[in-house]
């Protein structure tokens, strides 16, 4: 790996949470591409992404935590530089989304949703950006959403946690930047992932959806791996506070 390259991710070590499938799958195998080791974080077992990650020739680390409490977030963070010896770049992509009208939405659909998206985001970054601010480098880039700008229908909960989690990457960004750690965020469209199984089973929703999509096709998760290497990357040193929408033009619409 060349350590000119300004995209180069060589001697880092990442964390990506949700890293079993999807788009957490997706950003692990890219960082890992790019030359970093990758401790992958899952609620389940993360073994195919680690074994992915091994086969690329990077060193990985499983650890299994559930996000819904904020217990497991030291032993998270400090589990990945003992068994990786540094966390560089921290990837809070883990996500939860619950579907019911706003006027039935439960409190325990708020508080299940916003527990893992927003609180155990901003406890992880605040763990992992101590210890980057101690060395004076990191990146931590957070995986919002179109509904970071937008409201969506039915899903209250991930709404308000993807459009906190916009401002608190400003918040983080306005805090860190001048201390060598950057903070930004990816804002996926419209992903071919589990969270959006329904709404491709849904033929009308399918077909309005794709019309609005200038691209004309629903994501895939190796579609992030671009944003989420420049955003981990010292290509990316004078980048802070963004939400980078990687969308297919939906926004432009």
């Amino acid at each position: 790996m060349n350590h000119d390259d300004p995209f180069s991710l060589s001697g880092k070590v990442a964390l990506v949470t949700g890293a079993n499938r999807g788009l957490g799958q997706g950003i692990a195998l890219a960082l890992a591409r790019a030359g970093a080791d990758v401790a992958c974080l899952a609620s389940g077992a993360s073994h195919d992404t680690v074994q992915h990650v091994r086969g690329l020739g990077r060193r990985a680390h499983a650890i299994q935590a559930d996000l819904s409490s904020l217990e497991p977030i030291e032993r998270i963070v400090g589990g990945t530089v003992e068994a990786l010896g540094a966390i560089d770049i921290l990837v809070n992509n883990a996500g939860l989304i619950r579907r019911a009208d706003a006027i039935d939405f439960s409190e325990e659909d708020w508080d299940a949703v916003m527990n893992v998206n927003l609180k155990s985001a901003f406890f992880l970054a605040q763990a992992a950006g101590r210890r980057m601010l101690a060395q004076g480098r990191g990146k931590i880039v957070n995986i919002a959403s179109m509904l970071s700008f937008q409201g969506g229908i039915r899903v209250p909960s991930y709404t308000a946690s993807k459009s906190g989690l916009a401002g608190i990457t400003r918040l983080l960004a306005n805090e860190w930047a001048g201390k060598g750690v950057n903070v930004n965020a990816i804002a996926p469209g419209y992903m071919s992932t589990d969270n959006t199984a329904q709404l491709r089973a849904d033929e009308t929703r399918n077909r309005d959806i794709l019309a609005r999509i200038p691209a004309g096709r629903w994501g895939e998760p190796s579609d992030l791996g671009g944003a989420a290497v420049f955003l981990a990357s010292r290509a990316s040193d004078y980048v802070n506070g963004a939400v980078l929408p990687v969308d297919g033009g939906w926004l432009a619409r």
